[in-house]
């Protein structure tokens, strides 16, 4: 090698190191949780749990959810957070799909009905994984319409003939052990733990009483819980409450920036680099409550 070629082969090797370098610091986090180029963190697990009927303020502040205050207290509160419409059916769907999918009322789906890409889809075709636990289903993958405190209404998988039907667990079935959860879990209480039937204060002491360990667990496992509802009273603009928990979180942040479903849906998808559902490809991350 002449003298002017080993100058040259000595920046081109200390160039391509200071990229490797580089980009060992981006998805490595270096010292803290790993973020991904979307700004949002890649996380180990998350599950998020969807609650029913009830306005922002009919929660946030209300002495009836002591325990849904303190994970708001101990993690990220959105207080702009909004459903798309009503009733309940419609934002399941747009929750896990980015759209509505032509639903407009409560009445029982056809399974399997539609194909459209969805959340559960998306992560099965990135090679991450994916269940959903429903209390009071009665049994592994039923698509029955309506048993007891059951609701197939609360359970938007089951339209998809691109989501298999085991994936839908019982809630019986949620693990003891937290790190053999899937990557991303949807937890939907039933008809009287989510509130729709039973009181506020029901719901909370529910969720305390189930996803507490959870909750504390992801605060040193670098996991998340999400807290969210279908939709409001009908009197409140359709506001709701929206709280998010765990390691990744910045603890007592808050964001004032207006979200609904579909950010929830787009972030989600961000953390684990999957494509985007519907109306998620034109929403934004929720951002400013991660730890750095």
């Amino acid at each position: 090698m002449s003298g002017e070629s080993q100058p040259r082969a000595r920046t081109a090797f200390l160039t391509a190191l200071g990229v490797a370098v580089s980009s060992a610091g981006l998805w490595l986090g270096l010292g803290g949780t790993s973020h991904a180029a979307t700004g949002v963190p890649t996380l180990d697990h998350v599950v998020v749990v969807v609650f029913e009927n009830h306005a922002y303020d009919q929660v946030i502040g209300s002495s009836g959810a002591p325990y849904i205050n303190s994970l708001a207290s101990g993690g990220a509160n959105l207080t702009a957070s909004y459903a798309e419409t009503h009733p309940s059916q419609p934002n399941y769907y747009a929750m896990f799909s980015g759209s509505t999918q032509g639903i407009t009322d409560d009445s029982c789906v056809t399974p399997g009905f539609s194909s459209a890409p969805n959340l559960a889809s998306e992560l099965i075709a990135a090679g991450k994984t994916w269940a959903s636990y429903n209390e009071s289903l009665p049994g592994q993958g039923a698509t029955d319409c309506r048993t007891g405190d059951y609701a197939q209404k609360h359970n938007p998988w089951f339209g998809f003939s691109n989501v298999p039907t085991e994936s839908a667990y019982t809630f019986d079935q949620f693990p003891t052990d937290y790190s053999t959860l899937p990557q991303v879990s949807y937890v939907v209480p039933n008809l009287c733990s989510d509130m729709h039937d039973c009181s506020v204060s029901t719901g909370d002491t529910w969720l305390q009483n189930n996803l507490g360990a959870y909750a504390d667990w992801a605060q040193s496992h670098n996991s998340l819980l999400a807290i969210t509802f279908d939709e409001d009273n009908r009197l409140s603009g359709n506001r709701i409450p929206t709280v998010l928990y765990g390691q990744p979180v910045t603890p007592g942040s808050s964001s004032s920036a207006t979200y609904n479903h579909y950010n929830l849906l787009r972030t989600i998808e961000d953390m684990y680099g999957t494509s985007h559902a519907g109306e998620a490809a034109n929403s934004s991350d929720i951002t400013g409550i991660w730890a750095s």
